[in-house]
C-alpha cells in the first residue's frame, strides 16, 4: 500500500497542486468516462439481445394460417410432421398469441374478437434439419393459404440495424477518447505555461526530459483516476436506475419488454472497469507526451 501511495503521491519539485490549471480535469474525464460506459453499456446490451433472438429462433419456423381456414389447421399439422427433418408442429393456443402481443398492446387490450391468424410453431431437428422448400411443399399441400415465417430474413434486419448503431456507439467512444485526449493536453501546457520557470530551471542544471515529465504524468494520472472513478459511479447509478425502471415497466406489462435488457453481467461489470485503468493511462501517456514533446522544443 505504501508504493502504491508513493506511486500516486510522488514527491513533486514542480508544484503542481499549487495551480489551478487541472482543477477542472477531474470532471472533464468523469464526464468524458460516464459518456464512454453508458455507450458500450449500450453496446453489449444491444448485443446481448440480438444474440438472444438469434439462439431463440435457431431451429425453429413459424407457419400462419390464415383465419378462416381453421378447418384446414389438422391437415396441415399432419403433413407438416411427415416432413422428413421436423421434429415438432405444435399450434400456439389463444392465451399464447395474447402473450405475443401483450408487449406491444398491453394486457387486457380485448383483442380476443379480432381476426388473428393461427400460428404453428415448428421445431427443426437439429441433427438433419427440413429446408425451407420441403416446408414450402408441405404447406401447399395441406393448407395453400398457410404461409411459411421468414424469421432469418427479419433477423438478418435487425443485424444489419444492429451493426449500424454498434458503429454509432463506437464513433461515440472514439470522440469521447479525443476529446478526454484533448482536455488532458490543454491542461497540461497550461500547467507547464504556469510553471515555465520551475521546469526551465530543472532543464538548464542537466535534470532529464523523462524526470521532468515524470512531475506532470503522475499529476494527470491521479487526476485522471480521480475523474474516472466519478465518471463510472455517475454510469452505475444511471445503469441500475434504467434496469429499475425496465424491470418496473415489465412488471406493469408495458412496452419495455420488448426493449433490450439494461442489466449487465458481472463480466460486463467488469469490462466498464476497465474504463478506470484505461483513463488513468490515457491520462499519464498524453501528459507525458505533451511535457516530453514541449521539451524537446526548448534551447
Amino acid at each position: 500500500m505504501t508504493r502504491i501511495a508513493r506511486l500516486l503521491r510522488p514527491h513533486l519539485d514542480v508544484p503542481l497542486e499549487r495551480d489551478g490549471s487541472g482543477r477542472f480535469l477531474p470532471w472533464i474525464i468523469a464526464l468524458m468516462v460516464y459518456l464512454a460506459a453508458l455507450a458500450l453499456a449500450g453496446m453489449m446490451a444491444l448485443h446481448g439481445a440480438v444474440g438472444r433472438w438469434d439462439r431463440a429462433l435457431a431451429g425453429t419456423v413459424t407457419v400462419q394460417l390464415p383465419p378462416g381456414h381453421a378447418g384446414e389447421l389438422e391437415k396441415l399439422l399432419g403433413a407438416l410432421r411427415a416432413t422428413p427433418g421436423v421434429k415438432s408442429a405444435e399450434p400456439l393456443d389463444d392465451a399464447a398469441n395474447m402473450k405475443l402481443l401483450e408487449p406491444w398492446l398491453g394486457p387486457g387490450a380485448g383483442v380476443e374478437d379480432l381476426p388473428l391468424p393461427r400460428l404453428i410453431d415448428i421445431r427443426l431437428d437439429p441433427a438433419a434439419p427440413a429446408t425451407r422448400a420441403s416446408l414450402a411443399a408441405a404447406i401447399a399441400a395441406a393448407a395453400p393459404a398457410a404461409r411459411l415465417g421468414d424469421d432469418r430474413r427479419w433477423l438478418a434486419g435487425l443485424f444489419a440495424t444492429a451493426f449500424a448503431i454498434e458503429l454509432v456507439a463506437a464513433a461515440i467512444l472514439a470522440l469521447v477518447g479525443g476529446a478526454a485526449v484533448l482536455s488532458i493536453v490543454f491542461a497540461t501546457r497550461t500547467s507547464l505555461a504556469i510553471h515555465h520557470g520551475v521546469v526551465e530551471v530543472l532543464h538548464l542544471i542537466g535534470a532529464r526530459d523523462t524526470y521532468t515529465a515524470a512531475q506532470f504524468q503522475w499529476q494527470a494520472l491521479r487526476l485522471g483516476l480521480r475523474g474516472a472513478v466519478l465518471g463510472l459511479v455517475a454510469a452505475a447509478l444511471t445503469l441500475l436506475a434504467l434496469g429499475h425502471a425496465q424491470a418496473a415497466g415489465s412488471a406493469l406489462g408495458g412496452v419495455a419488454t420488448a426493449l433490450p435488457r439494461t442489466g449487465l453481467t458481472p463480466a460486463e461489470w467488469g469490462s466498464l472497469l476497465l474504463l478506470l485503468p484505461i483513463a488513468g493511462l490515457t491520462a499519464l501517456v498524453t501528459a507525458r507526451m505533451t511535457v516530453l514533446g514541449a521539451l524537446a522544443r526548448m534551447p
